[in-house]
């Protein structure tokens, strides 16, 4: 199997497996929708959700996943399993013991946390504290999640793919199980929000417990006699303390929005956060997938000195994921509107609020194939042990954020933060690209551009095919959600053929490897 056809049915495996818990992370939105609307209980649940999600990027699936799977790869490649494990253990130790401390702080000093993440809060005393409450129930998650991260890590290196990537199922199952059953027995408001942010905690649990067997299956042992701080944890550290910011970034750009968006009328936290959550649907599928599938074969690469194959993979991953990601943009665009209307109008969450999401969700989206991009760029950063550009980049990306969300958030609101966020992850994008070619030289941007530009006249076009198919069906659609789903799916179906026929009439290689791995062929390159 080419190694192309690997990372393309590995990026398969954790899209497929990431589809089922976007599902259910909807079906959880959905709920949270229409029990709470966009308005102060679900603005405090957010902005509470917030740190222990902004924690799990920066230090789980953000730097320690890049930073562990490099050097965990070198003892692999050299078939030194025991030593391998051992830096697991030892990492394992570590970490706990870090995040248990970090989590302690965090609940005493929730207060403060929460004035500095949502300080327009500070004014409505009972949306305050609520919000402290939520953030100390929901703070032990980030111990829990980075925990199973690393245990992830471990998995992906040994080429696992399909458990960790289910592993969120179990949170959106623990959400919305918890969140109902506390409905069931009280109609308080207030009492519902709690039940949602305990079942945060169940979910974490599941999420960890999940990971152990597949682990021992792969001959890891929790409780083996080995060094306590095993040497290849200064490379780790070495690679993640600075990766906490590069890795992050769109991440910590949201946090700002976040708190912007506090000082904003009642809702708008709401309004980004679901317009958010649309977005990392693609992104979490596609995006995220390829991302993950590709850091080990990166690794690799920058271990034995294969420049050429490193290039070439980054190369081809970069297509992939743009191939992707551009017609999801050109569907989210077209659809927005309705797709919302369909997922959350609902109980509390009205029309307005379904206007005012579409709105944030048309800027988000903007800027979301730069973020796409930057998941593969940054992975090359740190497979060749450099994290000093990413973090050099995130720094310029973040004072952006700052700088464009004070100047739109005015005459925008929130939808000028949602372009904020748009505009700093494209200039994160340009920054790391011309540091990469600084540092590479040639990488083949004729055959990336190319065969990009070929993705994006597709995704125009299908785009276009999508909206005119909508304007003529979906309006007879409305009063219904059945309908309205039924519509919407004939209007994907329209835009998956059109983008389909057309990559094959434009000869797409992705298309190519893309059908091989549906079909379970053999692809000779």
């Amino acid at each position: 199997m080419s190694e192309k056809e690997k990372i393309t049915k590995a990026a398969g495996i954790v899209g497929a497996s990431t589809l089922l818990s976007r599902i259910f992370g909807f079906a959880r939105d959905i709920i949270l929708a229409a029990l709470f609307g966009a308005g102060l209980h679900s603005d405090a649940f957010i902005a509470a959700f917030r740190i222990p999600n902004l924690l799990r990027r920066l230090f789980a699936e953000g730097s320690l996943v890049i930073a562990f799977i490099p050097v965990f790869t070198q003892y692999i490649d050299q078939k030194e399993n025991k030593e391998a494990f051992d830096l697991a253990r030892s990492a394992m130790i570590v970490l706990f013991s870090i995040l248990l401390v970090i989590t302690i702080l965090g609940i005493i000093f929730s207060p403060f946390i929460v004035k500095m993440i949502a300080f327009g809060f500070k004014d409505r005393i009972d949306q305050y504290e609520l919000t402290v409450l939520l953030t100390r129930i929901m703070f032990p998650y980030s111990l829990l999640i980075c925990l199973v991260a690393l245990c992830m890590g471990i998995l992906n290196t040994l080429g696992h793919f399909a458990a960790p990537a289910v592993a969120p199922v179990l949170l959106n199952i623990a959400m919305i199980v918890s969140v109902l059953l506390v409905s069931l027995v009280s109609s308080d408001m207030t009492v519902r929000i709690i039940g949602l942010s305990c079942g945060v905690i169940v979910g974490g649990i599941l999420q960890l417990a999940l990971q152990v067997p597949y682990l021992i299956r792969v001959g890891f042992t929790f409780f083996r006699k080995s060094v306590l701080i095993h040497p290849g944890l200064k490379k780790i550290g070495i690679l993640m303390m600075p990766a906490v910011l590069g890795a992050g970034v769109y991440q910590i750009n949201m946090l700002i929005g976040t708190f912007l968006a506090s000082l904003l009328p009642t809702g708008s936290i709401s309004y980004l956060y679901y317009a958010d959550r649309l977005v990392q649907f693609p992104l979490g599928i596609f995006a995220m997938a390829v991302a993950t599938a590709v850091l080990p074969s990166l690794s690799r690469h920058a271990a034995n000195k294969d420049l050429k194959g490193l290039k070439n993979t980054f190369a081809y991953s970069l297509k992939l994921i743009l191939f992707i990601m551009l017609p999801s943009i050109a569907g989210l665009i077209a659809l927005s509107e309705p797709i919302i209307s369909l997922l959350l109008e609902r109980g509390k969450f009205d029309q307005y609020a379904v206007q005012m999401t579409s709105q944030a969700l048309l800027y988000y989206c903007s800027g979301i194939w730069a973020t796409a991009a930057v998941s593969i760029v940054v992975r090359v950063f740190y497979a060749l042990n450099d994290s000093k550009t990413p973090v050099m980049a995130a720094v310029i990306s973040i004072l952006a954020n700052i700088f464009a969300s004070v100047i739109f958030m005015g005459p925008m609101k929130h939808g000028g933060l949602a372009l904020a966020t748009s505009i700093a992850s494209t200039i994160n994008l340009v920054i790391l690209i011309y540091m990469l070619r600084r540092k590479l030289g040639a990488l083949g941007w004729r055959n990336i551009l190319f065969s990009t530009g070929k993705s994006f006249i597709t995704s125009i076009i299908m785009g276009f095919i999508v909206w005119l198919t909508a304007i003529h069906i979906i309006p007879l659609g409305q009063g219904s959600h059945t309908t309205l789903f039924i519509f919407l799916l004939i209007c994907m179906i329209a835009g998956l053929l059109s983008y389909t026929g057309l990559s094959f009439l434009f000869k797409s290689e992705e298309l190519k490897y893309v059908a091989a791995i549906l079909r379970k062929e053999q692809i000779t390159t």
